[in-house]
């Protein structure tokens, strides 16, 4: 599924989690061994191998606010309210709030296999333009899937608060913007005040991924048009299903916009779907209204920028050394040149 690596010794005190889960959850069997995927992940992710299975094990990285998007125990209850009505999620086995087994609350999971596409491997698996037309169509169709369940019967509206999502998402990302600036960017500020001003009416609330995209997805090995799993719902809420597809949009970049995209996505590969097919597509299948579609998409292109202006601005105070986060700043003033773009077009 994703790369692993192997634990420093006792990162994880082994015999304190099988000892908790002998107890708790004998259905898991003795852990034999612990490897820690990588790929990205801003929660810690571990494989749990035992004799006859594996198992995967989610906690917050060191010093993380559990209160935010690395609350196990949220993330647990996303899967458990899921799980029922959407089989494409792990099914959740049990989830420890105790600090005291590995230093953390944390939740264990069944691990589901498949194949993971992105930007650093799938340019070198040869996919033919077919397969990747119909993988566009798959993750389109599977959105609008997510977005058809009923938020009440299943429980899953009790995970956000639907009413003045949109004006809630645009105030606090514009703040958070603003907090971390560092240098002046013209077409940032004209964008930050366009979409506090051009807000359209919100869409009946629906339950969002939040982070929906090709490297969130599990593939059918033997068909990669097949999707077999979404994972990492930490940011998953209920609210405007158009603030999901927008954020879609705005990491679809397309052959020919700029090629240090391509080091983030794969959506210029031969015979995936423009941003219009994908725009179509969501009409078509969800009957939604989508005449507003600009202002989400700029808006997901402007909450890209402020993430890459935060990561910046830590690196601009000494927090990072890591050379990729001080060379941020021409990619935020190119996320702000399409913002704008798109506002003038």
């Amino acid at each position: 599924m994703n790369n692993t690596t192997g634990l420093k010794e006792n990162e994880l005190n082994l015999s304190l989690l099988n000892q908790y889960l002998q107890q708790q959850a004998p259905q898991i069997g003795e852990v034999k061994s612990i490897t820690r995927f990588t790929g990205g992940y801003s929660n810690l992710t571990y494989c749990l191998q035992t004799e006859r299975s594996e198992f995967v094990l989610r906690m917050p990285p060191a010093g993380a606010n559990i209160k935010s998007a690395h609350d196990m125990g949220r993330e647990f209850r996303v899967l458990s309210l899921l799980k029922p009505h959407y089989a494409k999620v792990p099914t959740p086995i049990i989830y420890c709030e105790s600090p005291d087994i590995i230093g953390s609350p944390f939740y264990v999971m069944e691990k589901l296999s498949g194949i993971i596409l992105r930007a650093h491997n799938a340019p070198k698996m040869n996919i033919d333009e077919e397969t990747m037309h119909q993988l566009s169509a798959s993750l389109i169709d599977n959105m609008v899937a997510l977005h058809a369940l009923d938020i009440k019967t299943t429980g899953l509206e009790q995970l956000g608060k639907p009413d003045g999502y949109v004006q809630r998402q645009v105030d606090g990302w514009v703040k958070r913007y603003y907090a971390a600036e560092t240098d002046k960017i013209n077409s940032i500020d004209t964008v930050a005040e366009w979409i506090r001003k051009n807000q359209p009416r919100e869409q009946a609330p629906a339950f969002l991924n939040n982070d929906y995209k090709y490297d969130n997805l599990l593939l059918d090995e033997n068909d990669l048009t097949q999707i077999t799993g979404v994972l990492d719902w930490e940011m998953s809420t209920v609210g405007d299903p158009l603030m999901d597809l927008g954020a879609t949009l705005a990491y679809w970049f397309e052959e020919g916009e700029g090629d240090v995209f391509k080091h983030y996505n794969l959506s210029w590969l031969p015979g995936n779907f423009t941003r219009k097919e994908i725009i179509n597509r969501y009409a078509e299948k969800s009957r939604r209204d989508l005449s507003d579609i600009s202002f989400y998409y700029v808006f997901g292109l402007f909450k890209n920028a402020v993430i890459a202006q935060q990561i910046y601005h830590r690196w601009k105070q000494g927090h990072s050394s890591d050379a990729r986060f001080g060379a941020l700043l021409p990619m935020i003033e190119l996320l702000g040149e399409k913002a704008k773009g798109n506002i003038e077009h």
